[in-house]
């Protein structure tokens, strides 16, 4: 592996109705270790839902905005400079309860999730996600 570098927009985009992706480095780049993207949130926006990963610890860390991150049973509201680690099969979601938009970077340990990335888009593009929840606000 030589390293990687991109510029501010470069990567590989997916959009998801209010929510957009862009991977920044995966398992192509990083030997299978790691993946790194950045996610962005329009406000007042719900995020994927509950789920966990089962074989991947993730990071997010919050660049912009106001949004909250589950982590097991707990939202947590956050500002630029908060920093959230997801052991494995723990139970997360996130959104953006906010006025503002919101931007996330996010990091697997343990890449292979950008591979599910077109059925993901697919599943957003046919089920439009709403307004934040309550109890993340």
């Amino acid at each position: 592996m030589a390293g990687t570098v991109l510029g501010p927009g470069q990567g590989r985009d997916w959009a998801m109705g209010r929510i957009g992706a862009t991977f920044k480095a995966d398992a192509a780049e990083t030997g299978g270790r790691s993946s790194v993207s950045e996610w962005r949130l329009e406000p007042d926006c719900a995020g994927p839902g509950a789920h966990r990963h089962e074989a991947e610890d993730e990071v997010f860390y919050v660049l912009a905005g106001q949004p909250s991150v589950l982590v097991g049973d707990t939202w947590h509201r956050l500002k630029p400079g908060a920093c959230v680690y997801v052991p494995a099969g723990v139970m997360h979601d996130f959104c953006n309860p906010g006025a503002e938009a919101a931007v996330l970077l996010n990091v697997f340990i343990g890449a292979g999730f950008e591979k599910d990335m077109p059925m993901v888009s697919a599943w957003f593009a046919e089920n439009p996600v709403g307004a934040a929840p309550e109890a993340a606000g």
